[in-house]
């Protein structure tokens, strides 16, 4: 049994005994004429079937005792097959997904059917579907439209979100889950070390990038976790700085928030670095500050602990340190996001927000930072944290992160 069978018995395990889950894997939306965009699988289908491919469903039940799963896929195309390649084969789903029972995408209608006529007298029956939505306008998803669809031809069905379900699981990572993430986080480290080498004054925010993305490339990496933030001098201050276009002058500080992922999972890691290679005396104590201030996360970040305690705890300790720098404005004028978030197939991972109570197995990061336009100094430290039975570890401890370290790595002194 792999991990994406488990998966499949804890959830239906967690599930009231007459029940039924369609999750899909999506479709990409067009573009322009003939262009699509490019297809991301449904994080949730992905996670208890390891398959990423368009136009697939996954059905699962529980019924008189007895659990059953699904897959419904396109057939083969021989025609297309020339054009774009072959799709997966009924076969190939089955290996990966460990789901016995795959059949043509067409048939999916009609087993629905069938299966609602077979409980349309059990008054306890539930079918979930994955109802997660971010923005109150956005494109309505497969599942929204398959729901709505459904509701019309049997408006006495109880349908019910599976979200919220899957969010509890994906919280807790498996050992499977956290060797994709420490992947993920090796390959963004040798991306900013290249970074570090081969900064000069006078370089765009745009080769940075290009360099971390070429990294990427070597090792094989097909995605970054999101879009690179490459800011260099005041434009460090802007919290999701992503037009990367402007030369770094000599003197400046460059700022990269970035991640590698493997298969899906994802990496989340900041450094702040002198594009010539050595700190100012200004920018290293600033620098030092919110080094300090992430060195608090690492001691207090454990099972029990709220993400929105971590982050007061950041708060209250530059509360008291910043004035002493001649910082003496509100802490909000300087520092103005949380100190953390969940990490793991999305870079902002499915949680319960800062209030949720860590738990052994989460992935969380670590970045609090200081922004002070008016001196054109913008400084963001992250990491990745494992919580632990007894407290966390780095997971991307192997990245250099001490000042005096990334000077000497990139030949400042």
């Amino acid at each position: 049994m792999n991990q994406y069978s488990k998966r499949r018995s804890r959830l239906l395990e967690s599930l009231s005994e007459n029940s039924a889950v369609i999750l899909f894997s999506g479709k990409a939306p067009m573009r322009s004429e003939d262009e699509a965009y490019y297809f991301s699988v449904n994080r949730n289908f992905y996670y208890l079937s390891g398959l990423d491919k368009e136009n697939m469903v996954l059905v699962m039940y529980k019924l008189d005792g007895a659990a059953k799963e699904f897959l419904f896929i396109p057939p083969f195309d021989e025609k297309m097959a020339r054009w774009v390649g072959g799709r997966m084969l009924k076969e190939e789903a089955s290996k990966i997904s460990e789901i016995n029972n795959v059949e043509d995408i067409n048939e999916l209608d009609g087993f629905v059917a069938s299966l609602l006529n077979r409980n349309r007298r059990n008054p306890d029956f539930d079918l979930y579907l994955d109802f997660w939505h971010y923005e109150f306008d956005q494109t309505l998803s497969m599942a929204h439209n398959y729901g709505k669809k459904l509701k019309e031809n049997y408006p006495y069905l109880n349908l019910k979100d599976v979200y919220p379900v899957l969010a509890k699981m994906r919280l807790v990572k498996d050992e499977e889950e956290l060797e994709e993430i420490r992947k993920a986080i090796h390959t963004t480290n040798l991306g900013v070390l290249q970074m570090m080498k081969s900064a000069r004054p006078g370089m765009n925010e745009m080769t940075l990038e290009g360099i971390f993305a070429f990294v990427l490339a070597q090792s094989l990496c097909h995605n970054t976790a999101f879009d690179t933030i490459a800011a260099g001098g005041e434009r460090a201050t802007i919290l999701h700085y992503h037009e990367n276009n402007q030369p770094v002058n000599d003197g400046e500080l460059f700022l990269c928030d970035l991640g590698a992922t493997s298969n899906y999972y994802c990496a989340d890691i900041s450094r702040t670095f002198p594009i010539n290679g050595c700190y100012t005396d200004r920018q290293k104590e600033i620098y030092q500050i919110v080094r300090n201030a992430q060195k608090i996360v690492e001691s207090k970040a454990k099972p029990g602990v709220k993400l929105k305690e971590l982050n007061q705890a950041v708060v209250d300790y530059y509360k008291e340190e910043l004035p002493k720098h001649g910082l003496n404005e509100d802490v909000t004028e300087y520092y103005f996001h949380s100190c953390g978030h969940h990490l793991g197939l999305d870079t902002h991972d499915i949680d319960g927000g800062l209030g949720a109570v860590l738990q052994e197995g989460n992935v969380i990061t670590n970045e609090p930072g200081l922004y002070i336009s008016a001196e054109g100094i913008g400084v963001r430290i992250e990491d990745d944290l494992l919580i632990t039975a007894e407290g966390c570890e780095v997971l991307s401890k192997e990245l250099i992160r001490e000042a005096e370290e990334i000077e000497n790595y990139m030949g400042g002194h």
